[in-house]
Formats: C-alpha cells, structure tokens, sequence
C-alpha cells in the first residue's frame, strides 16, 4: 500500500488484465504501477470527455488514501478501451514512400484502422489465414481529448490527451494486392498492440523530436526520429478535422519511417515464432511474439 498526497507522479497512464478483468491503472513516480479502479472509472470516451483527466489528478491529490502497487510484471493491456475509432497516416516519412516505390504526397494520405485490431503492447500478434507478407510499422500515436472539428492548426494541440505507442501491423498482400483500400490489410486482429502507456501531453512536450526503432529478432529495422514526418502533428490533426470530427479518445497513428519488410531487397516478412520489439523515447517499449492463427 501507499499514499500520495502531492503531485510528485507523473500522469502516465495503464491498464492491466487481473483475475480475468481489465482494470485502470497509473504509473506514478519511480515507475510504480497503482491501482486506480476505485476510482471509477475506466479510459474510455466518457472519461476523456468528461474531463477525466483532470478529474482523476484530483482523485489521487484529495484521495491521499491507501493505493495499490501492482506487480512490476503485471499483464498489461491496451492504455484505453473502445476508442471511436483509428486514424492512420499513410507515408507521412519521405524514405518509407520511397522505399515503397511510392510518390511523397502533397497532403496527408488518410486511412482507417479497425478498432477490433486492438491488443496490449506485449500480447502476441496472429498472422491472419492467409498471409503471406505480415510487415511491422512503429508508429507515434496520438490519443485526442476534446472534440475537434474544423481546428485551426494553431489550437490542435489543444485537443490533444496524450502519445502512446503503437504498432501498425499490416499484411502487405492483403493492403495492396487484392484491390479497394488499405484497410483490409491494416485491420486484422492483434494488429494494433498500443502502450505499454498512454503520457499525458505535459509529459511528451518534444513530440516533434523522439527517436523511434523497431527489432525484428534483435536486428535493429527501424531507427529514426518523429523529426523526420513530413506533416506535423498540429497539422494533421487540423487536416484530419476538416474531414470528419475527431471525439475524446481517437487515436491517429501518425506514420512509419524506412525500414519495414515491404521496402527491403529481398522482402522479408514475419514468420511464426519472430519477436518483434519496438519503442519511442518518453513512450516506453512493447514486445510481441509473431503466431500463426
């Protein structure tokens, strides 16, 4: 047990899998994982819409009661639940266009993710029947916190909850060989493992400047820096607005830097029994075994 009657802790926030249940949870100073599921509720859309954030700071400071330590090797699973939906930002760094054979684009290529896609950021990932190009992409994920419709680049951030961690995993045959849209090849299940937290925006103040990096088998795929996207996150998410209202709790995906499996000579793609490993600075790391479905 333990008290915390001052904001001595950062607002990092988990969940974790207990007794066949999800449950919230925070990361508080040292990296102690506590139990906040008196608190409540859970990171949902209500929670961020209802200024939850704010709300649990609130809790912890006036709460000053017993909390929990969890487990340092507790089962984590996704830092929110049910998001709206999945925004993704298709070929946001000039050397993963490249390296596809596709051309730089003039205004953000957009893209959804099936929200069905979602697992915890250590849970294994299945490659789907028949797959035959199952790729990685590590990704920056931004998690909105207010309703955003028609923003002026210069207030988007303002509706902005936090940064997480993400894997865009895609099936390359699926996404582009069998004709229609990306979507089929991005949305197969366990192939959005986020976290291992969400960091609330106070925390990640150098968003524009994280070195990001991707292991496949402990050979390093990916290493790059969010510096190197081509559009910005105020911009995307002022651009994604024009087109449709963002809600407390989406997620945009923000893109992949050179170095996934598509773009290698030969192509390499994930197999059964593969370890994937990924992390972002300030955003922690995840790892996930490859399976067969």
């Amino acid at each position: 047990m333990m008290i915390y009657r001052q904001k001595n802790y950062n607002m990092k926030l988990i969940r974790f899998r207990e007794n066949g249940n999800e449950k919230p949870g925070i990361i508080l100073s040292e990296n102690k994982k506590i139990d906040i599921s008196n608190f409540g509720q859970d990171y949902d859309e209500v929670f961020f819409n209802t200024s939850g954030l704010t709300v649990l700071e609130k809790w912890i400071e006036h709460y000053g009661g017993k909390l929990r330590e969890l487990p340092d090797d507790i089962e984590l699973a996704s830092p929110i639940v049910k998001p709206g939906k999945i925004i993704c930002i298709g070929l946001n760094f000039s050397d993963h266009a490249k390296e596809g054979g596709m051309e730089v684009p003039a205004e953000p290529v957009i893209f959804m993710k099936a929200t069905s896609s979602i697992v915890g950021p250590n849970d294994d990932v299945l490659i789907p029947r028949g797959s035959t190009k199952t790729d990685w992409e590590v990704e920056l994920a931004v998690v909105i916190g207010s309703k955003a419709s028609y923003v002026i680049e210069k207030d988007s951030m303002n509706h902005v909850a936090g940064f997480m961690l993400h894997n865009d995993y895609s099936e390359r045959a699926f996404q582009l060989e069998r004709g229609g849209q990306w979507v089929k090849g991005k949305s197969c299940d366990t192939f959005a493992p986020l976290g291992p937290f969400l960091a609330t925006k106070d925390e990640i103040k150098n968003y524009d400047q994280l070195d990001m990096w991707l292991k496949v088998n402990g050979e390093i795929k990916q290493n790059s820096n969010t510096a190197n996207m081509i559009f910005k996150i105020p911009f995307i998410i002022s651009y994604v607005s024009q087109f449709m209202s963002l809600h407390p709790g989406d997620i945009i995906s923000t893109g992949t830097p050179a170095g996934v499996g598509l773009g290698m000579t030969p192509q390499q793609f994930l197999k059964n029994g593969d370890v994937v490993e990924l992390g972002i600075d300030g955003l922690g790391s995840s790892r996930q075994h490859i399976k067969v479905k």
